[in-house]
């Protein structure tokens, strides 16, 4: 078995290129992940007035923090980083807030992905700093998730509102 952070596969960015891309595709994969999960918790366990609505939301943000995990982590394997979406990974590294067990008031459940969002896009901002210098294409793609992310939290604030 080959190490974790040997290059099996090459790529055009030098070594320190690739440390910072891979280091913030890494991270991106962890939060997507988590956020998924997350919003799948909310899902299963929401109740309240605004059940219907909130429960189809919910599927979307699972939806593109999946489709947006799977294109990190290819990106990542494509300058050569073995991306890792563990569960243990995942806990030991994501920054999105922990959400509740047990059922969730309409109203709790929008609040939490509200912050969720706040969390995940504030993170995935720095990397876009960070990456731009280093790797355009990978400033892009966090580039584009965070135009997606600020869409699904524009949503979910705006269901917040009285």
């Amino acid at each position: 078995m080959t190490a974790p952070h040997s290059p099996v596969i090459t790529s055009s960015l030098s070594d320190q290129e690739r440390e910072i891309a891979g280091s913030a595709l890494q991270a991106t994969l962890v939060d997507l992940l988590d956020l998924s999960l997350v919003a799948k918790q909310a899902h299963w366990n929401l109740y309240g007035p605004r059940f219907r609505s909130i429960h189809l939301e919910l599927d979307e943000v699972v939806t593109t923090a999946r489709d947006f995990a799977d294109t990190v982590a290819e990106r990542a394997a494509a300058l050569g980083v073995s991306p890792d979406g563990r569960a243990a990974t995942v806990a030991a590294t994501s920054g999105v807030p922990a959400f509740a067990a047990g059922w969730t008031k309409d109203t709790d459940a929008v609040e939490a992905l509200v912050r969720a969002f706040s969390a995940v896009i504030g993170r995935v901002r720095e990397r876009v700093a960070r990456t731009g210098p280093a790797d355009a294409v990978t400033q892009d793609l966090l580039i584009g998730l965070t135009a997606a992310l600020e869409k699904q939290s524009w949503m979910f604030q705006a269901e917040n509102r009285s």
